[in-house]
């Protein structure tokens, strides 16, 4: 059966590596370019990028916006770790962070605790209300742990 899994799974070799770290630098380079960058033709690398499309290894293109001008420049990771180990204090506490326009990620972990957070807001006043209004007051929150991001000398993500 290890076979049949694999065979569905799209090869990730040099060209397509380049072809995804071209397009994670700038997701909007035209193809003409790409193709230049990773020694293809525009046909046989419009082919490769809608094979990774359609094969959900790129599962999609999205803008980075400067935190600072759209008041998100206050970025706080968050461990969380919860009273209960339950599915349903997982599925409440999941729920909440997924309504929370805060959480810019939420991570379920193996360690101390049970979620990391991004949390992304204006100021520390801003996140002290989201602390305290909305992360405290979720069931089965047991404890909170912040860590304020006070530089980022390598961020990657797209």
């Amino acid at each position: 059966m290890p076979g049949v899994f694999l065979q569905f799974m799209t090869k990730i070799d040099r060209i397509n590596a380049s072809i995804l770290r071209e397009l994670s630098r700038d997701g909007r380079i035209s193809n003409l370019i790409l193709a230049e960058r990773v020694g293809l033709s525009p046909s046989a690398c419009l082919r490769r990028v809608q094979e990774l499309e359609r094969t959900g290894v790129i599962k999609g293109y999205r803008a980075r916006l400067d935190p600072a001008q759209t008041g998100r420049a206050y970025v706080v990771y968050v461990a969380v770790g919860l009273a209960e180990h339950t599915k349903v204090a997982q599925e409440t506490f999941e729920r909440a962070m997924q309504r929370a326009e805060e959480v810019t990620e939420c991570h379920n972990v193996a360690g101390a605790f049970e979620y990391m957070l991004r949390v992304e807001v204006a100021d520390l006043p801003a996140y002290k209300a989201f602390h305290t209004d909305k992360l405290g007051t979720v069931p089965h929150v047991r404890s909170i742990t912040s860590y304020m991001v006070m530089g980022s000398p390598k961020d990657v993500r797209g």
